[in-house]
């Protein structure tokens, strides 16, 4: 299941790289779900490049990313779902050794695999660390994820029964794909690969670089971080929720410096910083705000 809007630069590569390795119409549904893109015809696109292998479906109006994931979940026929954005891509193999670990380990209730990051001309930026040497079920993994998000859309397929059980995503924009894995976690075992069979795109037009550039970011994350709480045993929570937060302010350095070197809005940049702070503090991230403000004070006059 494909949600889309206004990516139609990116959509045909996420489609062809499905279309190599799809199995037959019969064992795979492939399906565009629009909300409403405006900056092109999305379901002549999906015609050209889908050669009538892929359905089409538009929403009459735009109902958010939240409610476009919903749409996909309900229209999915399949017993295995996979939400690939239409601006991320998968590699040959992925539906192949996806599918492996679900027979193999028959009692998980997803899937994964590790991942890499590319930029919007699809050149590779870095690759997800590694979660563990073999494909298997992974341990501890609830007391892992809960402290950042470790996983892309574009990787995990889920049991059609879970979503289900558990219910759709909710309540933030960014985020709401942490606590839903978070969620899982809690109910169920998940299996991963190492290998690398998928890639998330970071782009200025997504979701999250939208959150970075106008400094909701951390609205959605201490939105998300409250909601992972009720998820964990009540003995951990508060050891947990400090690892995050210093997690999260450390990597929010990092996007502190990349807003700054993208828009060079000394503003915005500062108001990231000034939130950042309200989350965590110590000697090294003092560090990183220093050379981050000398960079501004030298760039700035």
């Amino acid at each position: 299941m494909i949600p889309v809007y206004n990516c139609s630069q990116f959509l045909p590569e996420t489609l062809e790289s499905v279309l190599i390795q799809a199995m037959a119409e019969a064992e795979m549904q492939i399906e565009v779900v629009d909300d409403a893109s405006t900056d092109t015809d999305v379901e002549a696109l999906v015609r050209r490049v889908g050669k009538g292998r892929i359905s089409y479906f538009r929403q009459t109006q735009n109902v958010g990313s939240l409610r476009n994931f919903e749409t996909c979940i309900n229209r999915s026929r399949g017993h295995l779902i996979h939400l690939l954005h239409g601006d991320d891509r998968v590699r040959p193999g992925f539906y192949k050794e996806l599918d492996q670990l679900f027979q193999q380990y028959p009692e998980v209730a997803a899937a994964f695999c590790r991942f890499g990051y590319m930029n919007e001309n699809s050149q590779n930026l870095f690759n997800h660390p590694i979660e563990a040497p073999e494909p298997g079920v992974l341990s501890d993994w609830l007391l892992k994820i809960s402290q950042n998000n470790r996983i892309q859309y574009a990787a995990i397929a889920v049991k059609r029964e879970v979503y289900e059980q558990l219910g759709c995503f909710y309540g933030i924009t960014y985020g709401e794909d942490w606590e839903m894995w978070v969620r899982i976690a809690r109910h169920y075992l998940i299996a991963y690969t190492p290998h690398i069979l998928a890639d998330y795109r970071r782009h200025s037009n997504s979701i999250s670089g939208n959150k970075h550039a106008y400094g909701e970011y951390f609205l959605d994350l201490e939105l998300a971080m409250s909601y992972i709480q009720q998820h964990l045993p009540s003995q951990q929570r508060q050891e947990l929720l400090k690892k995050s937060r210093k997690y999260h302010s450390h990597h929010g350095m990092y996007i502190a410096d990349e807003v700054w070197h993208t828009a060079h809005n000394r503003k915005m940049t500062l108001s990231f910083i000034k939130q950042l702070l309200h989350m965590h503090k110590d000697y090294k991230l003092y560090g990183k705000i220093a050379k981050l403000l000398l960079k501004i004070a030298i760039n700035y006059h």
